[in-house]
């Protein structure tokens, strides 16, 4: 098993969640990433994060225990400009996660401020 964070639709609860319980993966805790990443909404059906050490935030992000073979079976199944990548957690931990390619946030609606993906999607449905 390999530490995987993940920062939107594969998260407990959301659409793309089987895509981990499909691999066998197992939800291990919350956490949150270091202070150097943006994340933007790509037409509010997922977010995009990428590592920014001048502009960034912390972001909230769950850690999943995943077979090694079942990264590729994740990834596959993820939006095209999705891919993985290393991602620093607030203790300096580095682990592998959803990044997003540069083309896929280009014009796109930032939403670092929110903080991660669940407090954007919960302020769209207020």
């Amino acid at each position: 098993m390999i530490e995987f964070a993940v920062n939107g639709t594969l998260m407990r609860g959301l659409k793309l969640n089987n895509n981990l319980l499909n691999v066998g993966a197992v939800f291990d805790r919350e956490s949150s990433t270091a202070p150097c990443y943006r994340l933007w909404s790509i037409d509010d059906q997922y977010p995009g994060m990428l590592r920014d050490v001048e502009g960034g935030k912390s972001i909230s992000v769950e850690i999943w225990q995943v077979p090694l073979g079942g990264i590729a079976d994740i990834l596959i199944q993820e939006p095209p400009g999705l891919c993985v990548g290393k991602i620093e957690l607030y203790d300096k931990k580095v682990v592998l996660g959803v990044l997003a390619e540069p083309f896929l946030v280009a014009g796109k609606k930032e939403i670092t401020m929110y903080g991660g993906w669940r407090k954007y999607d919960q302020s769209c449905d207020q």
